[in-house]
């Protein structure tokens, strides 16, 4: 029977194996297929026919229609590009500090942490097009950008008396004037952090503690490094939600192209160009914060 144990990593490596075969199993059936054929039309023209479709190819002349012929593509994916790498410190930020509010004992915390994930469920489909054509929410939107104390354009007034610069300016306001979508994007980014939080040996605390260690310094030198996987998870998490949210003006665009007379060919061939854009993008990230990672041995 010695010959079948297994050793303490061998069985580790199993237990990844059989978490991570619903989502192998999930991405051959559901997104690589799907992948491929994209691949497919966007090197032909595609014509609906009665019983299914004809594909007569054009090479790469869909990538070309779609970056020097269309007028509304270049604008528009560079302005998904820039709204993702924008969002993704402010959501994970405000999800970091969050968290860590919301790990505190005080009364109150289950439903405090259950209002930061309704933004989650109420996110989601038909109910964030009830939301977004509400008149009352966009007449307060619209009275959040335009007035009171936390709008951009008071906070902007402030903190110029204080001579930030002028980029940091731009972020700030940016950021203060779309709060309520910042939050709506934060709640399984929120959940993963809490679980990092928790997962923190409290030991570590009780010994920094009796070394004299402030709050202060126990953020920076326990809960930041061991929590800084974690960081890289949401910021991969972030930038694919981020590609993906129906919201995001590339999508409408791919989509209305799609149906809208364009066709599918040139429509895969935008979102085939957007793929590989924030494919970059999440070597780039991944490469960049792996860095700056700690794992505990």
């Amino acid at each position: 029977m010695s010959r079948f144990r297994l050793s303490k990593r061998r069985r580790e490596a199993l237990t990844g194996v059989f978490f991570t075969l619903p989502f192998a199993i999930g991405f051959v059936l559901f997104f690589l297929y799907p992948f491929l054929q994209s691949i497919r039309f966007s090197l032909n023209h595609l014509q609906i026919v009665s019983g299914g479709y004809v594909l007569d190819y054009v090479g790469l002349e869909n990538y070309r229609n779609a970056l020097l012929v269309n007028a509304d593509f270049v604008p528009v994916f560079v302005e998904a590009l820039g709204r993702i790498i924008t969002d993704v410190p402010l959501v994970v930020i405000f999800s970091f500090f969050a968290a860590n509010l919301l790990n505190q004992e005080f009364r109150g915390r289950t439903a405090a942490r259950v209002i930061f994930f309704l933004p989650v469920i109420l996110g989601a489909g038909i109910i964030l097009q009830m939301e977004q054509s509400d008149y009352i929410m966009t007449q307060l939107r619209v009275a959040s950008t335009e007035g009171g104390i936390l709008s951009g354009a008071v906070l902007r007034e402030f903190l110029y008396e204080l001579r930030i610069p002028e980029a940091t300016l731009d972020y700030v306001t940016a950021a203060v004037d779309r709060i309520p979508e910042i939050i709506r994007a934060s709640g399984v980014q929120i959940l993963i952090f809490l679980a990092g939080l928790q997962s923190i040996p409290r030991s570590l605390y009780e010994a920094a503690d009796v070394e004299g260690f402030t709050a202060w310094e126990c953020f920076w030198i326990i809960t930041l490094p061991m929590l800084s996987p974690l960081i890289l998870t949401n910021a991969i998490y972030t930038i694919i939600d981020s590609f993906t949210v129906m919201s995001n003006p590339l999508v409408q665009l791919v989509r209305s192209t799609a149906f809208g007379g364009g066709g599918f060919g040139l429509s895969s061939a935008m979102g085939v160009l957007y793929f590989l854009a924030i494919s970059v993008i999440l070597l780039a990230a991944g490469a960049i914060i792996s860095r700056f990672v700690f794992y505990e041995e």
